[in-house]
């Protein structure tokens, strides 16, 4: 009779464990870098397509920057063609070859030719915030649409505004997507954040955010900083290709549980 109390006993904390925890499974796509006319890059995202859409227990797709390889208003629609025939949703995140005000393509604009082919499509400017799962997403911009390069920026307004999300969502695990990394193995000069310092002491103010996801550098990086796991992921496009599908467990009373996997995209011979 002990033992079956006991059991029970056991039984129920772990109900209660369950009850409170939250899980998510989603897929990072980062710079696609996919270009018009371009049959290689245009193989690369269908087959990238391909394989997410058989993956399991997917909740989305995050493409956190570099989606297309200039900023050219013929290369967008095509992107975005290709990226519609996902089976769950999908979100877009600008960087640094998606918009130059001057040459071709502003972000308003950008977002206006994502709409125009896939109505669905809900967001029109590249600050937002989604929920799934009892986790909440922000999206934050760092491209720099007037002025051209491969630094970062997060501008003032975009900070404050970031700041007044996660006051607002302080009861919620919070996961940041961008484009551009604020912490990585190797920092690389020529594509550093212009003042990170002050987005750094941003994140430290708030205890809710559990993760930075973020691409831009092509290459494969996770640290650890004050307890927020910042993950940069390769580029899809680079050899060989990648994405990342990354699993978040939390639970009340126990550190997060961030588990990532490169996935390899094999390009069928002709």
């Amino acid at each position: 009779m002990k033992k079956n109390i006991i059991i029970t006993f056991l039984s129920l904390l772990f109900i209660q464990s369950a009850v409170f925890a939250n899980v998510i499974k989603f897929v990072q796509v980062t710079d696609t870098h996919y270009k018009a006319n371009d049959e290689y890059s245009a193989e690369v995202l269908k087959e990238t397509v391909k394989l997410i859409n058989d993956e399991k227990d997917i909740s989305f797709v995050v493409f956190t920057g570099d989606n297309i390889d200039s900023p050219k208003p013929e290369y967008l629609p095509g992107f975005v063609k290709a990226v519609k025939k996902l089976k769950v949703p999908y979100y877009i995140i600008i960087g640094n070859h998606d918009v130059f005000k001057n040459g071709g393509l502003s972000k308003d604009e950008y977002f206006d030719i994502i709409k125009a082919n896939n109505l669905l499509y809900r967001y029109n400017k590249p600050n937002f915030v989604f929920k799934s799962n009892g986790f909440v997403f922000i999206a934050v911009d760092g491209a720099k649409e007037v002025i051209p390069g491969s630094n970062g920026y997060y501008k003032q307004a975009t900070m404050d505004w970031l700041d007044k999300q996660l006051k607002k969502y302080k009861r919620n695990p919070v996961i940041i997507f961008q484009h551009f990394p604020v912490v990585t193995d190797k920092e690389v000069k020529s594509h550093e954040v212009y003042k990170k310092e002050q987005y750094l002491e941003l994140l430290d103010k708030h205890s809710n955010v559990i993760s930075v996801v973020a691409g831009h550098l092509h290459t494969n990086s996770e640290k650890m900083r004050n307890g927020v796991y910042h993950i940069t992921s390769p580029a899809l496009l680079a050899e060989p290709h990648y994405y990342k599908v990354i699993s978040i467990t939390t639970t009340r009373g126990f550190s997060p549980m961030i588990y990532t996997e490169l996935k390899e995209v094999q390009i069928p011979k002709k």
